[in-house]
């Protein structure tokens, strides 16, 4: 597969869920020490996602998804996942030419498309594997980046457990998660006061600690917090429950 796809960050209630795609038509390529980026040590994923990135031979790609996005009642949190493996594809597939008659190595002519289709693995975030598949196939289409003869070439799959069983979607997993973790790490620096706001995710209590403290303080939410999410939801309205019943 030249290319795999993963996201980081889909549950949480705290920050924005990322998505990586990794194009490199050589596997010999990538690092070794590759697998699914939750059983490597943070060091670990930091070292392998900058080989990956420095190395002119792989093509990354980085979509990411806001909590404003996250929030937006009209859409949910598949049709976002799909939204994200597609515009990771975009990012990574930007710089590929498909038209005839070029002379690099990121050329690839015209009349050979039908013969060298461009595939694509995913890691799938739909109980659906194949609906998965075929929705990111379609929103990568749809894309202004995406030209005619790449979206004649797209072949696109999805497998559950893909990060663990591909290398190429082990990248990927790889490179999200370093995004996601670097991003929740700038979060603190949003709000005064706290040093850490955790991993984001409900079940950390240093993530529980923080957002039940910062309700307690503003009455409100952080402003990168998942609103919708029923640990946020929940917590506001003890904390205004409360509130009113001091009068």
């Amino acid at each position: 597969m030249p290319f795999g796809v993963d996201e980081a960050g889909k549950g949480p209630a705290l920050g924005s869920m990322f998505a990586a795609a990794v194009h490199c038509e050589d596997p010999a390529a990538l690092p070794d020490g590759i697998a699914d980026s939750k059983r490597l040590a943070p060091e670990r994923r930091e070292e392998l996602a900058a080989t990956i990135r420095e190395d002119d031979r792989v093509r990354v790609g980085v979509a990411e998804i806001t909590p404003a996005r996250i929030d937006d009642p009209e859409t949910d949190m598949n049709s976002l996942a799909v939204a994200a493996h597609a515009e990771a594809i975009g990012g990574a597939l930007k710089d590929l030419d498909f038209e005839p008659g070029g002379s690099d190595g990121d050329t690839l002519e015209a009349d050979a498309v039908e013969s060298a289709p461009i595939t694509g693995l995913c890691d799938a975030c739909d109980t659906d594997e194949d609906r998965f598949a075929r929705r990111v196939r379609e929103a990568c289409t749809s894309l202004p980046s995406t030209s005619d003869s790449l979206s004649d070439a797209l072949e696109i799959e999805a497998r559950h457990g893909a990060d663990d069983e591909s290398p190429i979607v082990g990248a990927a997993s790889v490179v999200a998660k370093v995004e996601r973790d670097a991003h929740v790490a700038a979060l603190a620096d949003r709000v005064d006061g706290y040093e850490s706001v955790g991993s984001g995710y409900p079940s950390d209590s240093n993530t529980r600690e923080f957002l039940s403290s910062y309700v307690d303080e503003h009455d409100d939410l952080p402003p990168f917090a998942r609103e919708s999410w029923s640990t946020c939801e929940d917590l506001l309205a003890e904390a205004r429950q409360t509130g009113l019943g001091r009068f």
